[in-house]
């Protein structure tokens, strides 16, 4: 079982250096956990796909302090500067082209030419950079195509046998991934909505291009683009209208559906920021067999609600029956 340390300085060098031997170690980033290893380690990146059975062509986010430590592996862009300059430490993962010579596993970039970077701004996420000196791939720490973890018991629950340490930060404050955005192009296309809203970011840099077409080229460019993903093991009925006495209800706003076996309501007041940061830990709660279905009352497509929805959207896809690429033999070899 994964040993579970605080935040103190002597924890955070301890998980270090279990980061530094090529370990796996969980840790809170103020969008959801992430799953660490060193992403200039081949083997300890292919046991990141190993204990989360994740297919390997669903690339990783590359975890950095700073901007100085993505030019070192990346080549940077006026676009990217401006970005960085605006939202990094923050929740948005830039994409842009690998740099000549980085010293990054090949398969972070699941065999492909381009990286996602991120500043992460929790300070225990920075804490453990820092400490350990080197960039570091880190997923979400579930199982692969499950509900993301905003709590370390999320990770204990799920992948506590899998893997060696888990820092516990608390509950993650946003509670949805990162924004992915590939500025390798023009305008930047939005691979994947989460903590920095769309506004925001075309504030800074103009309208964005949309998420590619599914099968699209550059589909392969970001995690969290599989048409299934986000999943709990309850069907899910999204902009529910009704609810049944046998289903589980997730509400939004001030009148909540009546009649749902159990309810839990995002935000009674509405706010998006608050059913962002409730939204995993909520659709966990409801995930249990006496229900027969949750049922997912509408949330507004404005602000994070695109995330909100994108994630939702994904939860409710019909899941997908292709077995998972399994990358043992790269941990033999």
């Amino acid at each position: 079982m994964a040993k579970r340390l605080g935040t103190s300085a002597g924890d955070i060098e301890q998980a270090a250096q279990a980061l530094r031997a090529g370990r796996l170690v969980a840790f809170p980033t103020e969008t959801v956990y992430g799953l660490g290893a060193v992403a200039t380690n081949d083997r300890a990146v292919a046991a990141i796909f190993a204990a989360k059975g994740r297919p390997r062509f669903n690339p990783l986010i590359v975890h950095v302090t700073d901007a100085g430590a993505a030019r070192a592996v990346a080549r940077w862009n006026e676009t990217a500067e401006r970005l960085a300059a605006r939202f990094w430490p923050g929740a948005l993962t830039l994409v842009l082209p690998r740099a000549g010579g980085a010293p990054l596993a090949l398969l972070v970039s699941a065999g492909g030419d381009t990286v996602g970077l991120r500043a992460p701004a929790h300070p225990v996420a920075q804490a453990l950079l820092t400490a350990t000196g080197l960039p570091v791939a880190a997923p979400s720490a579930n199982p692969a195509g499950q509900v993301s973890p905003t709590t370390a018991d999320h990770v204990a629950a799920s992948l506590g046998d899998r893997i060696d340490i888990i820092v516990d930060g608390g509950p993650c404050p946003i509670g949805v991934e990162s924004t992915v955005l590939d500025v390798t192009c023009t305008p930047p296309r939005l691979l994947r909505p989460g903590g920095v809203t769309r506004a925001a970011l075309e504030v800074v840099i103009g309208p964005l291009a949309g998420p590619a077409p599914p099968g699209a080229a550059d589909q392969g460019r970001s995690p969290g683009q599989l048409a299934s993903h986000y999943a709990p093991a309850r069907p899910l009925r999204l902009d529910a209208a009704t609810v049944a006495a046998d289903e589980a209800l997730l509400a939004f706003g001030p009148q909540p559906l009546e009649g749902a076996a159990e309810t839990l309501n995002l935000s009674p007041r509405g706010d998006l920021e608050a059913a962002a940061a409730n939204l995993f830990a909520m659709l966990r709660a409801l995930d249990r067999p006496e229900f027969r279905a949750i049922a997912v009352m509408p949330v507004p497509g404005h602000g994070l609600g695109e995330a909100i929805r994108d994630r939702l959207i994904r939860a409710a896809a019909p899941r997908a029956q292709a077995s998972h690429h399994r990358v043992d033999a790269l941990l033999d070899s």
